[in-house]
């Protein structure tokens, strides 16, 4: 089952000293559980925090929530009849940017508005 998950975080949240240099890049583990069948106030399908290990866990550490995620493709309907789309939930899904607003508008040449880069926030904190 191929599943569609829209995940949007605070990056001021994360704890610096958990970043970890890989050979391609700084990479960020994050941990996340979804409940598709018990949505939250705004829709969301779970939380996103940053990983810890098992000794952590064990200790009781617990590390900031991030942000949330929502499955916006995927879950399966029920008491729908079968059809082609069955398991496809994509109804008022908007694709966002990494800013988290809509997408521009795509030009008759096929061609995205704008350049490819992420305008993001310039007081992102790393």
């Amino acid at each position: 089952m191929k599943l569609g998950i829209e995940i949007k975080i605070d990056v001021k949240k994360i704890l610096k000293d958990r970043l970890y240099q890989g050979t391609k890049g700084t990479y960020l583990t994050m941990t996340t559980f979804i409940d598709t069948d018990n949505p939250g106030n705004y829709g969301d399908h779970g939380f996103i925090s940053q990983s810890v290990s098992k000794e952590e866990r064990a200790e009781g550490i617990k590390t900031p929530i991030l942000g949330n995620c929502k499955v916006f493709y995927g879950i399966p309907q029920q008491n729908q009849p079968q059809n082609s789309n069955q398991g496809q939930n994509t109804q008022g899904y908007q694709p966002q940017n990494q800013n988290g607003y809509n997408q521009p508008n795509q030009q008759s040449n096929g061609q995205q508005s704008g350049n490819n880069q992420s305008q993001g926030p310039a007081d992102i904190p790393f």
